[in-house]
């Protein structure tokens, strides 16, 4: 069976494990004090060109989103998404598990718009009644969105901008932030992000690791006592050198461009033979997910012989599915895909 489920279905990248198993017997001390982190924490601050950079690493992205979010907001405050964001339709409420409300706003192929920030925003404060409402306390991303659609410079320099005026801290949620830089059709850089942004983490889980997000507080912002905050949370890894190993290797010789790149490469095939085909697309995607429009007989065919992520309904009674790749797809895989279409 074909797998196009998602971008996190196989282990690890092969050097990412390769990296394990040659640390393994290297004692080492817990709780991210060990030097595998650091090396990390260092390779990633040159990386963004952000030499001021407070970095620290969990497990998984929900688990980011809600600790971020929830230590950045007062009791008060809640976080302001697209209606298509992570945090408000596919984390089961985290964030309101948390005490704070999201604040969804229109989707514009995936993203927010600056100006709906900015008059969301006025507007709440015009409420004559606003102190028994949420006060937005701060405005969430994903880079690439939901839909695999980025945002290009122009557009997040715009919505850093309206943040800043409104002195609302600008996050973003890179869990497939590889395949977002090396998209052919982006013109946002890591270190772009970490200019433009308060806080971001790098994703790992799907971009070739077993697990693990690299967390970047880019203004000298990290909330006080942070690590206290994730160990209250139970997201602390007594083990904390499982997540510094892997993003050593990643950011060793480039390896978590080329993750990427690969990952980029294969679904532009996958694309092609779609297109080939003769099928629908949802919507436009650069990234390495691609949303197809098939009808009922074409989901039970494909379905007999790959998986795949069943996205939405669409009022004609077709159907949005997903396709992912990874650093785990090959050509063959596309050219099996391409034989059944």
């Amino acid at each position: 069976m074909l797998f196009f489920v998602n971008d996190y279905g196989h282990g690890a990248h092969p050097q990412v494990l390769e990296a394990l198993s040659n640390t393994n017997f290297i004692p080492q001390p817990g709780y991210g004090s060990d030097s595998f982190t650091e090396n990390a924490k260092a390779k990633i601050r040159a990386a963004c060109q952000c030499p001021d950079a407070e970095i620290c690493f969990l497990a998984g992205g929900t688990q980011t989103n809600q600790i971020v979010i929830d230590s950045l907001l007062k009791p008060y405050e809640g976080v302001i998404s697209c209606v298509t964001g992570h945090v408000n339709g596919h984390e089961a409420g985290a964030i309101e598990h948390s005490g704070h409300k999201v604040l969804a706003l229109p989707h514009h192929e995936g993203k927010l718009c600056p100006e709906e920030v900015r008059a969301y925003v006025k507007n709440f404060y015009e409420e004559e009644a606003f102190e028994h409402m949420v006060f937005p306390g701060m405005v969430y991303i994903s880079h690439p969105t939901e839909y695999g659609t980025l945002y290009s410079k122009q557009e997040l320099t715009a919505l850093s901008e309206v943040c800043r005026e409104l002195k609302l801290p600008l996050y973003l949620d890179g869990a497939r932030l590889a395949y977002g830089l090396m998209s052919e059709q982006t013109d946002v850089t890591l270190q772009d992000i970490a200019q433009l942004t308060d806080v971001f983490y790098i994703g790992g889980t799907k971009c070739g690791a077993l697990c693990g997000e690299a967390l970047v507080f880019t203004k000298k912002n990290m909330p006080c006592h942070f690590l206290a905050r994730i160990k209250q949370k139970g997201a602390l890894l007594a083990k904390g050198r499982l997540t510094g190993v892997q993003f050593d290797a990643l950011f060793t010789d480039g390896l978590y461009e080329e993750i990427g790149r690969h990952a980029i490469r294969m679904a532009k095939l996958l694309k092609d033979a779609f297109i080939e085909k003769g099928y629908a697309f949802h919507m436009d995607s650069p990234t390495n997910q691609q949303f197809v429009i098939l009808n009922d007989e074409q989901l039970k065919h494909i379905g007999q012989h790959a998986m795949y992520s069943r996205w939405e309904k669409l009022p004609d009674g077709r159907t949005v599915v997903r396709f992912a790749t990874s650093w785990a797809t090959t050509e063959e895989d596309i050219a099996a895909l391409k034989a059944i279409l």
